[in-house]
């Protein structure tokens, strides 16, 4: 049986609390809470491989691309994914085509336009 300490004087065991790094120090009689390092993310893909994306909206055009005219931009036109098929997002990168070809679909970017 693994061996437990009291937290605090509490007579609460620390492994029943879950608190197994509780360690008391010896000099000051306070316990000290080692936690470990937390691990790097990786960056987290979303992907809805055969569905269609867009249901709904404007269905009638070929392909639903919307722009949008920005004042501060430091290039003239910016492409903005909307399909999350792109290997650039959250730039576009054309994928989209081959989503809308693939499943029926009629998803396009959002396009950012310089005044």
């Amino acid at each position: 049986m693994a061996s437990s300490t009291t937290a605090f004087g509490s007579g609460v065991s620390t492994t029943a609390l879950g608190l197994s790094s509780l360690k008391p120090s010896p000099t000051v009689g306070v316990a000290t809470i080692i936690f470990p390092k937390p691990r790097r993310s990786s960056a987290m893909v979303v992907r809805a491989e055969g569905q269609i994306i867009n249901p709904e909206i404007r269905k009638t055009e070929e392909k639903v691309v919307d722009s949008v005219v920005v004042t501060e931009l430091s290039k003239p036109l910016t492409a903005y994914c909307r399909c999350w098929r792109s290997g650039t997002f959250p730039l576009c990168d054309g994928g989209h085509v081959k989503h809308n070809k693939g499943t029926g679909d009629n998803v396009g970017p959002l396009l950012l336009k310089k005044q």
